[in-house]
C-alpha cells in the first residue's frame, strides 16, 4: 500500500518531541475525558466533511483521478456514517460496564471502566487518504485521546487539505496533523506514543512495529495481502462478475487493501468466467477503458512501474486474456485478466494492488482452499456459491481478516463487524464500537467495603484455612460450608 517518499521540509526529531510533550501536557489536564469535548470534536469532523465534500473530491481527483462517485460514497459518505454512529453511541460507549464478582471477594461489586490510552499516532495510506486518515481518528477521539495524524505524502493534495481542515475545525491543542515523508515519519516513530495505528503495507508495518517495540507501545496494523475469490459454477454468473468487478476495478482501480487479488475456479468453468468478465468490463468501462472517467489512475510512476514489471515478467505476459493496455503519460492501466500465470511468478506472490487480476484454475473448487491456506493469511477472502456445504467449509477452513460470501468488499461498510487482519495481514481491528475499543484501555475496578473481613486470608496459615480458601476460589458454596465446619475443628 502506501510507500514513504522523501520530502524537503517537515518535522525533525526535536520538533516531534516538543509536539508530543505539548499534547501530553494538554491531555494531562483531563480535557479529553469529558463527554462534551469528545462530542464537540466528532461533530466538528462531521461538519468538516459536510462543508468540504467538493474540496475532498477535487483533492482525490488530483491525487488519484478518483471518480466523483467513489470519492463521495467510499470516502466522504462512509466517513460521515462512522462519525454519526460515534456521535449517537458515544455516551453508551463511555459508560462503565457492571460485571459480576465471585464468592472469593464477597461482599463486593465490580465494573470495567473505559479510559483513554493517552497520546496516539495515526499513520494513514494514500489509496483512501481522506477516509483512512480520519476513520481511526474518530475512534481515537471518541475514546478520549490526543491524536497526531500523519497523512500519506503520496497523496499530497489530500494531505494538504487535511492539514488545513483539521487546523480550522479541530481542537489543535489536542489534535494535530504532521505532513511529510520518510524523515518526518521516522522522527515521529522515535517518540513514545500510547498507541500507533498504521494502515499500509507489511514492509512499513514491520518498521512501525519495531519502532513501537522500543517503547512497548501497542500497535494497530491494517496491512493487506492477496485476497482470494473462489468462484463456484453453481451461481448467477452475471451478478457474480459484476460484484467482482465492483470490488476490484470499481474501488480505486484495484488500489484497495481488500480488493480481489486473484480468482480461483475450476478448469471447466474458467472460460465462462473469463467471457462474463470481459463482457461486463466492456459494458462498464467501454471498448477503450483507458479513456474511461470511471477508472482511477495508478497513484504515481513508482507504482506504475511496479505493476508493469509484474506484467512484463517472463511467462506472465503470455497469460493475458484481456486488457493489458498501458498509458505511461497518464499512469493508466486497463483492467487486465490473466489465466493461469505461473504460481512462482511475482504476480502470484506479491500483493498486486492494482488493476491486474490473475485467475488460477483447479480440478475441483474445494482444491482452492488448500491453495489459499498455503500462503499468508489475507485481509479478506471471498466465495461465490449457492452450495451451503461449501459456504460452511469455506468459513471454517479459510483464515482471513474478514470473509464475504457472494459479494466482495462490502463487509467494510458494516459497522457491527470488526475490520482488521490476521498475522501478516495485520493485527487489531476497528470500525464502529471496535474503533472506540481499539483506542481504549478497559480498566478493571473492584469495590469492597470494610465489612466482611475474613481472617482466613491472613497468617497463621492452617490446613482448615487452606481447605476454605480452595473452596472459596472454586466458587462452591457447599464446599465452603463443609470447609467452615472442618475449620471449626482445627
Amino acid at each position: 500500500m502506501a510507500a514513504m517518499e522523501e520530502t524537503k521540509v517537515g518535522v525533525d526529531a526535536e520538533a516531534a518531541s516538543r509536539l508530543v510533550k505539548e499534547l501530553r501536557d494538554a491531555f494531562a489536564t483531563g480535557k479529553t475525558r469529558s463527554y462534551q469535548w469528545r462530542l464537540s470534536q466528532l461533530k466538528s469532523i462531521l461538519k468538516m466533511a459536510e462543508d468540504h465534500e467538493h474540496d475532498v473530491v477535487e483533492a482525490l481527483r488530483s491525487d488519484l483521478s478518483k471518480p466523483e462517485l467513489e470519492s463521495c460514497i467510499y470516502e466522504v459518505a462512509m466517513l460521515k456514517n462512522a462519525c454519526s454512529l460515534a456521535v449517537k453511541k458515544l455516551k453508551h460507549w463511555m459508560m462503565p460496564e457492571k460485571v459480576k464478582t465471585s464468592l472469593t471477594t464477597f461482599p463486593s461489586s465490580a465494573e470495567i471502566v473505559p479510559e483513554p490510552l493517552g497520546v496516539v499516532l495515526v499513520i494513514s495510506p494514500w489509496n483512501y487518504p481522506f477516509l483512512l486518515s480520519l476513520d481511526p481518528v474518530i475512534g481515537a477521539i471518541a475514546a478520549g485521546n490526543a491524536v497526531v495524524l500523519k497523512p500519506s505524502e503520496v497523496a499530497p493534495a489530500t494531505s494538504s487539505l487535511l492539514a488545513k481542515l483539521v487546523g480550522e475545525y479541530m481542537d489543535n491543542s489536542l489534535i494535530r496533523v504532521v505532513e511529510g515523508g520518510v524523515a518526518e515519519t521516522t522522527a515521529l516513530l522515535e517518540q513514545k506514543w500510547d498507541k500507533i495505528c498504521y494502515t499500509g503495507n507489511g514492509r512499513i508495518g514491520r518498521i512501525v512495529m519495531a519502532a513501537a517495540a522500543k517503547h512497548l507501545t501497542p500497535v494497530l496494523l491494517e496491512l493487506g495481502g492477496k485476497s482470494p475469490v473462489v468462484v463456484d459454477s453453481s451461481i448467477n454468473l452475471q451478478v457474480a462478475t459484476r460484484r467482482i468487478i465492483a470490488g476490484k476495478w470499481g474501488c480505486n482501480n484495484g488500489q484497495t487493501c481488500v480488493a480481489p487479488d486473484y480468482l480461483l475456479t475450476t478448469k471447466d468453468f474458467a472460460p465462462k468466467l473469463v467471457d462474463a468478465l470481459k463482457h461486463e468490463l466492456e459494458h462498464f468501462f467501454g471498448e477503450n477503458p483507458l479513456d474511461s472517467k470511471d477508472l482511477s489512475r495508478i497513484v504515481n510512476s513508482n507504482h506504475f512501474s511496479r505493476l508493469t514489471k509484474l506484467l512484463d515478467e517472463d511467462r506472465v505476459s503470455g497469460t493475458i486474456v484481456h486488457g493489458g493496455k498501458i498509458e505511461k503519460s497518464t499512469l493508466k492501466i486497463s483492467p487486465t485478466i490473466l489465466l493461469d500465470a505461473p504460481r512462482d511468478s511475482l504476480i502470484m506472490n506479491e500483493e498486486i494492488f492494482g488493476p491486474l487480476l490473475p485467475i488460477v484454475t483447479v480440478e475441483k473448487v474445494e482444491d482452492s482452499f488448500d491453495i489459499i491456506n498455503s500462503g499468508t493469511k489475507p485481509l479478506a477472502a471471498y466465495l461465490f456459491t449457492n452450495n451451503k456445504k461449501l459456504k460452511e467449509q469455506f468459513v471454517m477452513t479459510v483464515s482471513a481478516g474478514g470473509v464475504v460470501v457472494n459479494d466482495t468488499v462490502l463487509h467494510v461498510s458494516v459497522d457491527s463487524l470488526p475490520f482488521g487482519g490476521v498475522q501478516e495481514s495485520g493485527m487489531g481491528a476497528y470500525h464502529g464500537k471496535f474503533s472506540f475499543d481499539a483506542f481504549t484501555h478497559k480498566k478493571a475496578v473492584l469495590y469492597r467495603s470494610f465489612a466482611g473481613d475474613a481472617p482466613v486470608r491472613y497468617p497463621p496459615y492452617t490446613k482448615g484455612k487452606l481447605r476454605l480458601m480452595k473452596a472459596l476460589i472454586s466458587g462452591s458454596i457447599l464446599s465452603a460450608i463443609f470447609a467452615l465446619i472442618g475449620l471449626s475443628k482445627d
